[in-house]
């Protein structure tokens, strides 16, 4: 006999006994032999992580979502095509024209390359080296004019290419081969050769260092504790992420608010004592403040599942308690470079939101907040470029130095890589040449996985922290919190953190600032002591209540000051700083702040 049919008039009762009556239809148990989920993932992860090997860690659908939009849009796109046309057309015009006439007449042809550094010397002016500088210029034009500005293509998606494009044609410059390079030409003609021969060795010295993973050591001329750090001081604490340094006090009275400067982690922590002719710390100690450096652990395997929190606690918060309990003073000024400025804004925050008053001013040295205009960095900043990251971070446990190295160096990659590669291989030049500010970069750390993710997805990829999303304990963070007066500086010519985006901190705090946009790079604009030549700076102030500038306007309105905006750091330091006294002890002399060994200590040498 059949079931009665389920109707609205039915019982829960009768529901209950329909359903028991109706055969079972759910999947039967996994065998023994099936495979978990976690199996193909792992299939997966490693996969792309070979992908990743392959790609220096760039992900290959990023460079493909962008190149479909832009070559969709530009087949359908005829008044771009005919202009195109019309442009290369022109270019040949004048480049025959150039060609027969032996010269660059540059009346005839409006859309003249402007002047490039790889082709300023004599030798390059003359014919046919000349021809072939320009027909590379026109080209690399073209290919700029070819992916921009093409309607309906997304701005990321044309950043992108544009920089793909430069980068590629770059590759085909004249200058990048023996032949067609003046310079190398004359250097082989003047050394018999011995240009090339030293460039081979040059290059089997690099492969041998790649392939086998050898450590690309600081240069011999260069010795950190003997030229490089070598600011006299103590280690007075260590935990297992940071070792602190206390310098040793240069003048007879300080000011009682001890500076806490805490560098990238990306890097080793001298950038900012680099020669005691440019060391940051140096110029501070003499201003009259008590110094404190934290250096970084260069992480490994074991650290894998340090996190952001761990940096911020191990790296920010046990450093400023031992600053003040050494110094016993009631607050500080903290300053952070960087990545450094980064968290360091993020500390800053979670102690205004607990009610922490320890902080007499923060300083951001070019460090962002922001990440919507993170400069050429954010171009590849996608869900499958983060992920093929930390898929290709699984393995290890970190990121290597060389990887993190070679994506830094295909930003500036005519500096960076083309002309190393010209003054290594084909002219045969050592190292000879290198100077401090380059023998430090040469000295990078690893990155932990997790504290890598997550910095790359809340920061870069979520932009958490100024929108409200980024936590601290259990709570959100918000740099509007913070109340300590400010001091930003941004530089003119910065690929890692472009001055317009350090700038829009200007959005998000809630308190008085002072802005400093100085000449220089990331790096370069940091370090720019007193003295050094050919260096300007503008800055301004911003109260709390004053009404928002735009980047534009600030720069229209502010002046340039021309020298080191060192000294004007200091006088705002000592402004917000209180009446000098006697210096504090180097250390205590027993308990948990004594003197563990002489600076520069040990967590700096770590390979």
């Amino acid at each position: 006999m059949m079931d009665r049919p389920l109707n609205t008039g039915n019982s829960p009762e009768d529901i209950a006994s329909h359903l028991k009556s109706v055969p079972a239809t759910a999947s039967p148990p996994p065998s023994k032999n099936s495979t978990t989920p976690d199996f193909y993932q792992s299939v997966d992860q490693k996969a792309h992580a070979a992908v990743a090997r392959a790609t220096s860690g760039l992900s290959p659908s990023v460079l493909g979502e962008a190149w479909m939009d832009w070559a969709l849009h530009l087949a359908i796109s005829p008044g771009k095509q005919l202009h195109l046309m019309e442009t290369a057309l022109r270019n040949a015009q004048a480049l025959c024209h150039q060609s027969l006439s032996g010269a660059t007449d540059e009346d005839d042809n409006t859309d003249a390359p402007a002047p490039d550094k790889r082709f300023a010397s004599d030798e390059w002016q003359q014919y046919p080296f000349n021809l072939w500088a320009t027909a590379h210029q026109m080209n690399w034009q073209w290919w700029q004019d070819a992916v921009t500005n093409v309607h309906g293509v997304a701005k990321s998606h044309e950043d992108l290419m544009a920089f793909v494009a430069g980068l590629t044609v770059d590759m085909t410059a004249p200058s990048n081969f023996a032949l067609t390079n003046p310079d190398v030409i004359s250097a082989t003609l003047d050394e018999k050769g011995q240009n090339l021969v030293h460039g081979l060795e040059n290059l089997a010295l690099d492969l041998d260092q790649k392939i086998h993973g050898h450590h690309v050591s600081v240069p011999e001329k260069f010795e950190v504790g003997r030229n490089l750090a070598t600011t006299p001081g103590k280690i007075i604490f260590r935990n297992d992420l940071i070792e602190l340094i206390q310098y040793t006090p240069v003048t007879k009275t300080v000011h009682p608010e001890p500076v806490l400067i805490v560098p990238a982690w990306i890097m080793k922590y001298y950038i900012l004592d680099l020669s005691p002719e440019n060391s940051f710390v140096r110029f501070l100690l003499a201003q009259g403040f008590t110094v404190f450096m934290v250096s970084w652990k260069n992480p490994d395997a074991s650290d894998r599942d340090l996190g952001m929190e761990e940096y911020r606690k191990l790296g920010i918060m046990d450093a400023i308690d031992a600053a003040l309990t050494i110094t016993a003073a009631p607050k500080l000024h903290a300053v952070g470079y960087c990545l450094g400025g980064t968290l360091l804004s993020i500390a800053a925050a979670a102690m205004a939101r607990d009610d922490d008053i320890r902080l007499a001013s923060v300083s951001l040295l070019a460090a962002q907040v922001d990440f919507t205009e993170a400069g050429p960095l954010r171009l590849f900043i996608s869900e499958s470029e983060v992920t093929m990251i930390e898929d290709m971070m699984s393995e290890t446990g970190y990121l290597s130095s060389d990887q993190m190295a070679g994506a830094f160096a295909l930003l500036r990659a005519r500096d960076l890589i083309y002309a190393p590669a010209i003054r290594n291989y084909l002219l045969g030049k050592s190292g000879s040449n290198t100077f401090d500010l380059m023998a430090w970069n040469a000295d990078a750390t690893r990155m932990p996985y997790r504290m890598h993710s997550q910095y790359l997805r809340k920061l870069f990829l979520n932009n958490d922290l100024t929108e409200g999303r980024y936590r601290v304990g259990e709570k959100a963070v918000s740099v509007s919190d913070i109340r300590a007066p400010i001091f930003a500086v941004g530089t003119e010519q910065d690929h890692v953190a472009p001055w317009r985006s350090v700038y829009k901190l200007h959005l998000f705090a809630d308190t008085d600032m002072t802005f400093v946009l100085t000449s220089g790079g990331h790096n370069a604009g940091i370090v720019s002591e007193p003295g050094h030549r050919n260096r300007h700076f503008r800055i301004g102030d911003t109260p709390s209540d004053a009404p928002f500038r735009d980047p534009a306007e600030w720069l229209a309105t502010t002046t340039i000051s021309e020298g080191s905006w060192w000294p004007a750091f200091a006088k705002w330091l000592a402004r917000h700083s209180s009446t000098q006294v006697a210096p504090p002890s180097t250390g205590a002399r027993s308990g948990q702040y004594k003197a563990l060994c002489d600076a520069p200590g040990s967590y700096v040498m770590q390979l």
